[in-house]
C-alpha cells in the first residue's frame, strides 16, 4: 500500500488559511499556542491554520486520532517520536564536532538509532493493530521499507562496521613527551592480573575513587592525533566508514520523516485536551457534513476559556444549541456579561476544530463543514484610516458579505453598538436578510430583540440570570424568546424601581 500522509488521504492540497482576525476573534490563536507548546521543532502551526473542506479528509483524520487514543498505538508512536528526536540530537552533535573520524562514528550511531526507531515502530503498530486506514498504511509502508534491499543492505553495512570497529585493538606507548601508536601484540593484560591480585583483600563495598569522565563528546588534540594514527593502522575499516558516511548522508526516508512531523499534530492536541478530560470535561468526534446544515451540540464549551478555568479550579459552564430544517441563524441576546460572546465564539471554535478533523469540546455534536468562517467582533477605532467606528464596521461587514458563500459560517458579535437604536435595527435587519438570502449558518450576538423574530430561519437564544438575583449571571444560554423587558422588570423589582413602587414614592 502506498502511504502519503497521515494528514491527507490523497494528494489534496491543504485547506485555505483562516481570514485575518478569525483566529484572534475565536481565541483560536490562544488555543493553538497552548496546543503546540513544547512542539515548536515540528512547525505545526501551518497545519492548525488549514481547516479542511473535504468530508473524506476530516473522517480520515478522525479515525487516526481515535487510534492514537488507544494506549498501545499511542505508546508505539510516542516512543518512535522520542527515538527520532534522539536521532536529530545525535546528528546535531556530529555536526558540532571538529575531528573527522569522531564525526563519522557519531553519524554511524545516528543511523543505528534511526533503524532501531523505525523497526520498533513497525513492530509496535503490527502488535497494536490500528483500525484507521492512515495508520494501517503507515504499518504496511514500514513493513515494505524494512524488507527492501536498500534497508537490509544498510543494516548489514552498519553491523559490519560496528563489528570491525569493535575488533580494533591497538597499543599506545608514552615515553615522556613522545606518544607512539601501534598494533597490539601479545602483551599481557595487566588489568586482569592486578584485579586478580587484589581481589583477595576486598571487604564490603569499597569507596569509589575514580574520577568521572567529562560529559563532552569532543576529543582533545592528543586523542585526535591518536585516532588519526589508529586510522592509518586500520585503514581498511576507516576507509569503509568514510565511504559509508558519504554514501548514506541522506539515510532518513522522507516519508518516515514526514510521518514523524505530521503525527505530532494529533499527539499535541490529545495531550492538551487530556488535561481537560482529567478535570471531567468531555470531548467527542462530531458528525460532520458538507451538505446538511442541521447542526447541534450538547454540553459545548469554549476551549480557550476552559483551559483558564480548569487551571484556576473553577467550574466550566456547558451549553447546548441546535439548528434544524429551515433554521440557519442563532440570534443570541440577553444581559451584558452573560456569556453571549463566549457562546458565539464556542460555536465558531467547534466548526473550526471539526474541520481540522479533531475531537471537539462537547458530549455530542453534529456540525457543518464550511468553506470559510467569517467573524465580526468589535475592534478599537483605527485613527490612521480616518474612519469612524460605524464606517469601519460597515466596511468590514461589506467585505464579509462579499466573500461569503452558501457554504460559509458567519459569527457576528454585537454589531452597530456605536449608532442609534433605530439605525442599528435597520442596518442589522438588512445584513441578516442578506445572510438569509445566502442561506448560510450564522450566529448573531445582539442587543436588538427584533432580530430574533426576523423570519422562520432565526432562532432566539437568551443568556440567563439567577431569577432570585438578576445581577448574577448563570452563563447558561437557553433557547427561548428574546424579551429584554422581562429582564428589565426583574432588575427594576430587585432595586425597588417598578412603576407601582415609584408612583408610591412620588405620591408620598
Amino acid at each position: 500500500m502506498t502511504f502519503l500522509s497521515v494528514l491527507y488521504d490523497s494528494e489534496n492540497p491543504p485547506g485555505d488559511s483562516p481570514l485575518p482576525g478569525t483566529l484572534s476573534d475565536l481565541q483560536l490563536e490562544q488555543i493553538i499556542e497552548a496546543v503546540t507548546a513544547g512542539y515548536q521543532e515540528y512547525g505545526l502551526k501551518p497545519v492548525f491554520h488549514a481547516p479542511q473542506v473535504d468530508e473524506g479528509t476530516v473522517a480520515y483524520r478522525q479515525w487516526i486520532c481515535r487510534d492514537l487514543e488507544t494506549s498501545a498505538v499511542r505508546e508505539a508512536v510516542e516512543e518512535f517520536s522520542v527515538a527520532m528526536r534522539g536521532v536529530r540530537e545525535t546528528l546535531a552533535s556530529a555536526g558540532s564536532l571538529h575531528y573527522r573520524y569522531q564525526k563519522m562514528e557519531v553519524f554511524l550511531t545516528a543511523v543505528e538509532q534511526y533503524l532501531a526507531a523505525v523497526s520498533s515502530l513497525a513492530a509496535g503498530l503490527s502488535e497494536a493493530g490500528p483500525r484507521s486506514s492512515g495508520l494501517r498504511a503507515v504499518r504496511d509502508y514500514l513493513g515494505s521499507y524494512l524488507s527492501s534491499e536498500a534497508v537490509l543492505g544498510l543494516e548489514e553495512e552498519v553491523r559490519k562496521l560496528r563489528d570491525d570497529l569493535a575488533g580494533i585493538s591497538y597499543m599506545v606507548h608514552i615515553d615522556g613527551g613522545n606518544i607512539s601508536v601501534g598494533r597490539r601484540g601479545n602483551e599481557p593484560d595487566y588489568t586482569a592480573e592486578v584485579e586478580a591480585t587484589f581481589r583477595r583483600f576486598r571487604q564490603g563495598n569499597p569507596k569509589d575513587y575514580r574520577s568521572a569522565l567529562r560529559s563532552s563528546h569532543e576529543m582533545n588534540h592528543v586523542e585526535a592525533m591518536i585516532l588519526d594514527r589508529v586510522a592509518v593502522l586500520f585503514s581498511g575499516t576507516f576507509t569503509d566508514l568514510a565511504a559509508f558516511c558519504d554514501r548514506h548522508a541522506g539515510f532518513q526516508d522522507p516519508v518516515i520523516v514526514r510521518f514523524d512531523r505530521e503525527v505530532q499534530f494529533y499527539l499535541s492536541y490529545l495531550r492538551h485536551i487530556g488535561q481537560l478530560s482529567r478535570a471531567g470535561l468531555v470531548f467527542t468526534y462530531p458528525i460532520v457534513s458538507a451538505t446538511s446544515k442541521d447542526i447541534s451540540g450538547t454540553d459545548v464549551f469554549d476551549l480557550a476559556l476552559a483551559g483558564t478555568l480548569v487551571a484556576e479550579g473553577r467550574t466550566v459552564v456547558l451549553n447546548d444549541f441546535e439548528l434544524s430544517g429551515p433554521e440557519s441563524i442563532l440570534v443570541v441576546s440577553g444581559p451584558n456579561q452573560g456569556g453571549k460572546t463566549t457562546f458565539a465564539r464556542t460555536i465558531g471554535q467547534l466548526h473550526y476544530l471539526a474541520a481540522l478533523g479533531l475531537p471537539v469540546p462537547a458530549s455530542r455534536a453534529m456540525l457543518y463543514l464550511p468553506d470559510r468562517i467569517f467573524t465580526h467582533f468589535e475592534r478599537e477605532e483605527n485613527q490612521a484610516d480616518l474612519r469612524g467606528k460605524l464606517h469601519d464596521e460597515l466596511v468590514r461587514v461589506h467585505d464579509i458579505l462579499g466573500g461569503a458563500t452558501p457554504r460559509s459560517v458567519i459569527i457576528l458579535n454585537e454589531i452597530f453598538t456605536s449608532t442609534t437604536l433605530q439605525d442599528a435595527v435597520f442596518l442589522s435587519g438588512k445584513i441578516l436578510q442578506h445572510i438569509i438570502d445566502l442561506n448560510l449558518i450564522c450566529v448573531c450576538v445582539t442587543f436588538i430583540d427584533e432580530l430574533s423574530r426576523l423570519s422562520r430561519t432565526t432562532v432566539s437564544m437568551v443568556s440567563t440570570v439567577d431569577p432570585a438575583n438578576p445581577a448574577v449571571r448563570t452563563f447558561k444560554i437557553l433557547r427561548q424568546p428574546a424579551n429584554g423587558l422581562a429582564y428589565a422588570k426583574i432588575l427594576a423589582a430587585n432595586q425597588g424601581l417598578t412603576y407601582p413602587e415609584l408612583k408610591e414614592r412620588i405620591t408620598s
